[in-house]
């Protein structure tokens, strides 16, 4: 009996000697700490960051990303306020903000594009026509167009046209705004948050006018302008007609109209990753491997890839 006891002792310390060594032992998972980069802004810029933080994840898993859209002045806000690490603007970065130690590189190409309804009742004459810059001028900034007739010649036309814009500070209505020499406060129109919210509000509505960017304006799968709006087509010449390569009626055709410039510059502008100083560590390595190995799925994402000449300045600028 004396033996026995003795032994369950020692089975006992055995026992407690393994769990002890187990909870003391480093797990052979999850030892590789994980970094995180936080990125916040444009709604222009947003799905073509979700894709390079998804390829890049695959060659840095200990990297994770927390993006969220909200509005190029949102990111610019939270960058210099220091709420994330990278913003992402579609405008132009103002002096006054350099100067607050906002530093930027040009990653990639979009544009903005007028939208309508498809049940408008003279689209068929708009997309044969186009409408010139003194054609949106006048209903977007000096109201002097109130109606579509009056917006193709014909009054005898008295339905109105009902204008949206966006009620967020963001690089979309800067942009457009910008095309037609004034700011984002200059333009008329119901206000409605976001690129999504804009192109829901012109489909939902037969009188509608607006203007999103190309990844919102067109569908991702089948190319063609999202259910329920058409593209008007800009007449650039003023000739009286929406020529050939007027007539954006698919994203192929508007990502190469934009590449080739014969879209306007602007509605069509670069994209920006923002950051509070030049960036080092983590953020300056995923932001070089955006400008170099990442470039190959902008144009699988629906965006135009910038210039050789305008790679090498953006990473020219990330130098030491």
């Amino acid at each position: 009996m004396k033996y026995a006891h003795k032994n369950s002792i020692l089975t006992g310390a055995l026992w407690v000697f393994v769990l002890v060594f187990s909870a003391c032992s480093p797990s052979p998972r999850n030892t590789e700490k994980k970094q995180a980069i936080s990125i916040s802004g444009a709604f222009a810029l947003y799905p073509m960051m979700t894709r390079w933080a998804e390829e890049y994840q695959k060659i840095h898993p200990e990297i994770v990303f927390d993006i969220s859209a909200g509005g190029a002045g949102k990111g610019m806000a939270d960058v210099l306020g220091g709420v994330v690490d990278i913003g992402m603007v579609s405008r132009v970065i103002t002096p006054e903000e350099e100067a607050k130690g906002a530093f930027w590189v040009a990653v990639t190409k979009d544009a903005v594009f007028p939208t309508m309804n498809t049940k408008n009742p003279v689209k068929d004459r708009i997309l044969q026509k186009g409408f010139t810059k003194q054609v949106f001028y006048d209903i977007f900034i000096s109201g002097q167009i109130t109606t579509w007739g009056q917006a193709i010649g014909d009054e005898q036309v008295q339905d109105p046209i009902h204008v949206y814009t966006r009620s967020d500070a963001a690089g979309a209505p800067e942009t457009w705004a910008k095309y037609l020499g004034k700011k984002q406060e200059d333009l008329l129109g119901v206000g409605v948050y976001g690129d999504p919210g804009l192109v829901e509000a012109v489909v939902k509505d037969p009188l509608g006018i607006g203007f999103n960017n190309l990844g919102y304006a067109y569908d991702q799968s089948s190319g063609l302008p999202v259910s329920g709006i058409w593209i008007i087509p800009i007449d650039a010449n003023e000739n009286s007609l929406a020529d050939g390569d007027e007539v954006l009626d698919t994203k192929e055709k508007a990502i190469q109209a934009v590449a080739t410039n014969r879209y306007p510059s602007p509605p069509a502008r670069e994209l920006n990753l923002v950051t509070k100083g030049k960036p080092s560590g983590i953020l300056l390595e995923f932001i070089r491997w955006i400008l170099t190995d990442g470039q190959k799925f902008v144009g699988e994402a629906g965006y135009i890839q910038l210039t050789e000449g305008q790679l090498q300045e953006s990473l020219q600028k990330l130098q030491p």
